[in-house]
């Protein structure tokens, strides 16, 4: 249910991204990494009020998308790591005491990032505000990149063994 509800909210956030509004518009996750309150500024100013409008929905959405993307790559990399420990792959199970808690933490920076980026897009928070999501965007994807490759690799090293072991 995680996974379907993911993917469903993500849908819906690049549908109604402001990119989406005219050709050429800022998305939001250019928004993400405007650094200051001129580039957030200048983003603001290509979208129109319509794209405002169209980004301030894509924040209070991604409420959603962030827990449900969260625990879902929270499970998935227990899991993964619950794996690597009964099939006795040492190094993938020792990387999931990472890659667990960066799942969560991805979306715990996220949830932090939108409430800068609210504050940005109200005109508020001066070069703070951007400055802060930004950082908070970088630390989001990184930590995310941690645990989707985690879990990658985890698929990866089951299905190759499936194919290993004899019939």
């Amino acid at each position: 249910m995680l996974g379907i509800a993911t993917i469903a909210i993500g849908a819906f956030l690049l549908a109604i991204d402001p990119a989406n509004e005219a050709e050429g518009n800022p998305s939001i996750v250019d928004f993400e990494f405007a650094w200051d309150e001129q580039g957030a500024t200048e983003i603001r100013e290509d979208w129109g009020s319509e794209g405002e409008d169209a980004a301030r929905l894509s924040l209070w959405v991604d409420f959603a998308y962030l827990l449900a993307y969260g625990a879902f790559f929270t499970l998935a990399a227990i899991a993964t790591r619950g794996l690597a420990r009964d099939r006795g792959w040492r190094r993938l199970a020792a990387i999931g005491a990472v890659a667990v808690p960066a799942a969560a933490a991805a979306a715990v920076f996220d949830a932090i990032e939108d409430v800068w980026l609210l504050i940005t897009l109200d005109g508020h928070g001066g070069d703070l505000a951007p400055l802060l999501a930004g950082i908070c965007a970088t630390a989001k994807f990184g930590l995310f990149a941690l645990a989707l490759g985690y879990v990658i690799a985890g698929l990866v090293a089951r299905f190759a063994g499936r194919r290993a072991r004899p019939a």
